[in-house]
């Protein structure tokens, strides 16, 4: 009787144990979280990447998913300390957001040292996919190439082809205004001068005046974040656009545009990948995401992230493991990419997610319907027309043959 008893113990025991087995899977959602770049990413990103998690019904399908958050400063060495410490330490699985490119170039280099999954949303630098791409590493929202291409080539054509830039002075200012002037030339434009600006800084006033001295018809600003803002907000003062010159803010978020109002940055022409009011599934997620965060919308940094943990999640799946970052990453660039916030696209061999990015305008104060009613749509950008075609980077991933 007492061996039956053991047996039928044993037996229920397997029976169980599947089901309550469980994929551990560490997220840490690295980004600015006091600085210049914390509107566009910050917690915002947070809430994002727990959307992702309740969405993907993880726990329903076997991921037992934990996510932590630091603030990396906008400091390379400080973001690369805090990814040794979570990745050696802590038993982080993949990084995510991470804006500031030269952070970003450091996080990707310790990630793939550890074998871990880093899936950038917030840096600009197209070098991720290129000399620098790593199998280790996904690049998912916008990049320096796509931005370029999209105002960079929409200014020219306007008639803007003449240029100065007032650049930040850090690797996403610098690869930036490498890649917009690249387009310019291609389109018959000319860089007329530069000027590097430090990084942050709340003082525009000399850089601006050095730009408006140029006479170039077009001043490109090739930073982000608070920067670009208070770079709009002096140019203004300064009554730039009303003598002639058109501002060109080469990476601005809706974040940046409600801060400023439509009435300073009426008629401003930008890129963006995504905005909260594009369809129905960006404004049902929006609306969602504005309850956690204060009534914000929310930039495409925070919807890259979302987007980007959800497809992370369904190749842990797959996978049935987060262990191996470079196998974990080789799944995701296998599976399609699809969500409500980019749609359908694809992640290529160099870590490049490959989807639609948009030209907008900004709305005159008049057409306005409410804070947050920001953008007019100039153009679609399809995804291969926006990013750098795959044998162009340099990535060494990348068989050329």
């Amino acid at each position: 009787m007492l061996k039956r008893l053991l047996l039928a113990s044993a037996l229920c025991a397997a029976a169980m144990t599947p089901a309550l087995a469980q994929t551990p899977v560490k997220i840490g959602v690295l980004n600015d979280r006091s600085g210049v770049y914390a509107d566009i990413s910050g917690e915002g990103s947070v809430a994002a990447a727990r959307m992702a998690v309740e969405d993907f019904k993880a726990a329903e399908k076997g991921l037992k998913v934990e996510i932590v958050a630091a603030d990396h400063q906008n400091k390379p060495d400080v973001g690369a300390s805090i990814a040794r410490q979570w990745y050696d330490r802590d038993g982080v699985d993949a990084i995510f957001d991470v804006p500031t490119s030269s952070v970003a170039l450091a996080i990707n280099q310790v990630t793939r040292e550890k074998n871990k999954a880093f899936i950038n949303s917030g840096a600009g630098t197209a070098d991720l996919t290129g000399p620098q791409c790593s199998p280790n590493t996904v690049h998912w929202t916008y990049d320096t190439v796509a931005l370029a291409n999209g105002t960079g080539g929409a200014m020219v054509k306007r008639g803007g082809t003449t240029w100065f830039f007032l650049t930040a002075d850090y690797a996403f200012g610098q690869a930036l205004q490498r890649d917009t002037t690249e387009v310019v030339n291609k389109n018959g434009g000319k860089v007329i001068g530069a000027v590097k600006t430090p990084f942050p800084t709340a003082d525009f006033s000399s850089f601006l005046l050095q730009a408006q001295g140029s006479g170039a018809k077009v001043i490109g600003l090739a930073n982000a974040g608070g920067d670009t803002i208070n770079a709009i907000k002096q140019a203004a003062e300064f009554g730039i656009t009303e003598g002639g010159q058109a501002i060109a803010g080469l990476l601005i978020f809706s974040s940046d545009i409600h801060a400023l109002t439509p009435k300073v940055a009426q008629g401003l022409v930008l890129t963006e990948p995504f905005y909260w009011d594009l369809n129905d599934g960006t404004r049902a997620f929006s609306d969602r995401f504005a309850k956690l965060a204060g009534g914000k919308k929310p930039t495409a940094v925070q919807a890259g992230v979302y987007a980007s943990v959800l497809h992370y999640l369904k190749a842990v799946e797959a996978v049935k493991s987060a262990a191996d970052g470079s196998k974990v990453v080789a799944k995701m660039k296998e599976i399609p990419t699809d969500d409500p916030l980019f749609g359908k696209g694809n992640i290529r061999p160099d870590g490049r997610t490959i989807h639609d990015m948009y030209l907008f305008e900004v709305k005159k104060p008049a057409e306005s319907k409410g804070p947050w009613d920001l953008y007019k749509t100039l153009a679609t950008i399809p995804g291969n027309e926006a990013f750098r075609p795959l044998n162009q980077g340099n990535c060494p991933l990348v068989n050329k043959s």
